[in-house]
């Protein structure tokens, strides 16, 4: 096979840096392998290491800071036939800890080469979580209290089943990738190797330095005995093979006819306790009845028994691509909450939204929409179900739904003795 090296984008780093050793090296694994781009995703992290991505004809993503594994299990998960290979220095490393360590425990198809060179090299050299404490960096002297962490010995002990601790000028690099690569399960690789730009200029290193490092820790060179186990998506097919199969959710079927055959949107601006929540599903059935494509957004705090409350729906005759509701058709107000939380979207209102108002002591922004005071207070509807009230009232204008679509996402939606109680307080308005 060709190289995968873009010649458009040739590897650029800091003269002498050990990373050209290693780009070198897996272009020629993938080589080794007989792999074509199409079948490669790169994943890369933060750092000199992020820069992989752009140096290969290869599918890529280019990721935060120690995140890297985890959109490299996404894509594994979503794409199985791919070849997924994860590049993060000793900075990510440290960053995402967790993340390492779940992907030890899951044993996921996926190959990370840490290109650990001993500190964080992008941003000013300072101790990474690789450091030797009696290394010279940028950052102090805080690596001299703190334990450098051998990246071997952790990934051991989460339950890698397969790990390498080599140099980055190995001469055997490219087969000790590609044997990683061709291991069914999670593999990776901790290649040592010198930063010219930052660390070597303080610390003396060079490959026979690194070399006798190597040698004074327990060698790792492929699979780890009792570590070894099934690949995670071949075990959980295993599982859910023996499992029932689950039961798909009913279809919602189409009885009604919709008021408008255009996209229709609403905003619902309330406080916890007013089952705005509840509104926004009651809404998105009642338009699917009218077999209506619909979306749901929900905001609120994580204190859900205080603050803000908010829905944005969304009813259309056509696929909705993006789920923000930037221009609402109609906004239902029903707390003080709920209108500082979406304050700002009033003056860009148009002259031709409509705003239902729950209780006219309610304060609202300057805006061109109409709007329309509902009393439900004079009413007599408790405030829990002002949200529900005030479908009803959109409803009786026939407005982007009419009583027949609500009626039917009522029944849908609630057991027979909450839709009979839940029907009064819709004909009450």
């Amino acid at each position: 096979m060709p190289s995968l090296l873009n010649t458009s984008r040739p590897p650029v780093f800091c003269p002498g840096c050990s990373h050209e050793f290693v780009v070198k090296a897996l272009d020629q694994a993938f080589q080794d392998q007989g792999l074509s781009g199409t079948q490669i995703a790169l994943v890369s992290d933060i750092g000199c290491s992020g820069l992989f991505d752009t140096f290969f004809h290869t599918h890529a993503l280019h990721g935060l800071h120690g995140r890297a594994l985890t959109y490299a299990t996404g894509l594994k998960m979503a794409r199985p036939d791919l070849h997924v290979v994860v590049t993060m220095g000793d900075g990510g490393l440290g960053i995402g800890g967790a993340h390492l360590l779940a992907a030890c425990r899951r044993n996921l198809d996926l190959t990370l080469i840490i290109l650990n060179n001993f500190n964080f090299g992008m941003t000013g050299g300072q101790f990474s979580a690789t450091t030797p404490p009696e290394s010279i960096v940028g950052s102090g002297f805080l690596n001299q209290v703190e334990r450098p962490m051998d990246a071997c010995q952790v990934l051991e002990s989460a339950g890698a089943p397969y790990l390498v601790r080599t140099s980055a000028y190995a001469k055997d690099l490219a087969q000790a990738i590609a044997g990683a690569m061709e291991y069914a399960g999670f593999s990776a690789l901790d290649i040592w190797g010198g930063c010219p730009g930052r660390y070597m200029k303080r610390n003396k290193i060079s490959p026979k330095i690194i070399e006798e490092g190597l040698g004074r820790l327990p060698a790792r060179s492929g699979v780890i005995p009792g570590n070894e186990r099934m690949e995670y998506t071949q075990a959980v097919q295993e599982v859910t093979s023996q499992m029932p199969k689950p039961e798909l959710p009913s279809a919602v079927p189409t009885v009604c006819t919709p008021p408008q055959d255009t996209e229709q949107g609403v905003l619902i601006l309330g406080a916890a306790g007013q089952r705005v929540v509840t509104a926004g599903e009651l809404l998105g059935l009642a338009g699917m009845s009218a077999g209506m494509q619909t979306s749901l957004k929900n905001d609120y705090p994580i204190t859900v028994l205080t603050g803000h409350s908010v829905s944005e729906v969304i009813l259309s005759p056509e696929p909705i691509d993006y789920t923000g509701l930037s221009k609402p058709s109609v906004v239902i107000v029903l707390a003080e909450e709920g209108i500082q939380r979406r304050k700002h979207l009033f003056a860009s209102l148009p002259e031709t939204c409509v705003v239902l108002r729950a209780v006219p002591e309610l304060e609202l922004p300057a805006t061109r929409a109409q709007v329309i005071d509902l009393d439900l207070k004079a009413k007599g509807v408790k405030k829990a179900d002002h949200a529900l009230a005030s479908l009803a009232a959109l409803a009786r204008k026939e407005q982007v739904l009419n009583m027949e679509m609500l009626k039917a996402a009522i029944d849908i939606r609630f057991p027979a003795k909450i839709a009979e109680a839940s029907l009064k307080v819709v004909d009450a308005v």
